[in-house]
């Protein structure tokens, strides 16, 4: 006997092929046969690999890999794609390696050329910490803005790109903001009375009489300059432009006088070429060359 809901095999009479026996509601299953084209897609795809397999890299063996009868190395590709960029990029480049930057800059012609790989080796490492448009953020200083802390023409931006500030390098350019409060410089009183101060110097409304004025005398001015505009020399920051790098409200300016600051540039004189510092530089002055106020 047949179970209830399977009847016996028999054809299809609209498609031909043979059911299975089983039934639904009047409606059987029909036994269709597996599609030839996905078959012969699963044989040649099993052949494709084999293949692949032969001539191509395929296994990991430790610390290298099976090289293939090929012996194509993705490695060698990019080196000869990259030899084969500065082949036709060393005519321009030469020139910024053997130039002044004076020149350069007075070519509009090249540096209109050079200015998308300019852009790309920014990105590549200045974005990470300034931003894709130089905008900086919190602990990191904004580059198309008119402030700057060691100068902004191009030939002193080229020699903070080369030594870089409180790195590794034997002529690294040196700044640090002290820890008054932590290291018991100045009383929590006059650190709160300094604050206000600075705040109302970025505001311009700045009180030459009050208590903070005479703590800012006897403890800032050396770095800051007397009207706290800043020393580019010593890379200390204008307290009156209102270009901040950590903020400049009250809690910040607060805890930055705690606490001190001292940020940190790598020195990019073993990572890039001559050629490139200038070109870096050039394009660095750049994003700041439309404010007027720009100071350097």
């Amino acid at each position: 006997m047949t179970a209830p809901g399977v009847h016996k095999s028999d054809i299809d009479p609209v498609t031909g092929y043979e059911t299975t026996g089983h039934d639904w509601n009047g409606i059987r299953e029909l036994n269709t046969p597996f599609p030839k084209i996905v078959i012969w897609a699963l044989v040649l795809t099993f052949l494709y690999s084999v293949v692949a397999w032969v001539l191509l890299p395929a296994w990991p063996l430790g610390r290298d890999f099976t090289r293939g009868l090929l012996g194509l190395d993705q490695g060698e590709v990019a080196l000869a794609g990259y030899d084969r960029l500065e082949e036709a990029r060393s005519d321009w480049m030469a020139a910024f390696a053997n130039e002044d930057i004076a020149t350069l800059q007075a070519d509009t012609a090249l540096m209109t050329r050079v200015r998308p790989a300019a852009a790309r080796l920014f990105a590549d490492n200045c974005a990470a910490c300034h931003g894709a448009g130089g905008l900086g953020g919190p602990g990191f200083p904004n580059l198309a803005d008119s402030a700057w802390l060691w100068g902004g023409t191009p030939e002193t931006i080229v020699e903070t790109l080369r030594v870089g500030i409180n790195s590794a390098h034997p002529d690294s350019r040196f700044a640090q903001m002290p820890a008054f409060g932590r290291d018991g410089l100045l009383e929590r009183q006059d650190i709160m009375a300094v604050a206000e101060y600075v705040v109302a110097l970025g505001r311009g409304q700045a009180d030459p009489n009050s208590a903070g004025a005479a703590v800012f005398a006897t403890n800032c001015v050396a770095c800051h300059g007397e009207e706290g505009r800043g020393i580019v020399d010593n890379g200390a920051p204008s307290l009156t432009s209102n270009h901040w790098i950590y903020g400049g409200d009250l809690q910040t300016i607060v805890t930055t006088l705690w606490n001190g600051r001292q940020g940190e540039m790598p020195t990019w004189e073993d990572r890039l070429s001559t050629g490139e510092i200038n070109m870096l530089a050039l394009y660095v002055a750049g994003l700041s060359a439309t404010d007027e106020g720009k100071q350097d």
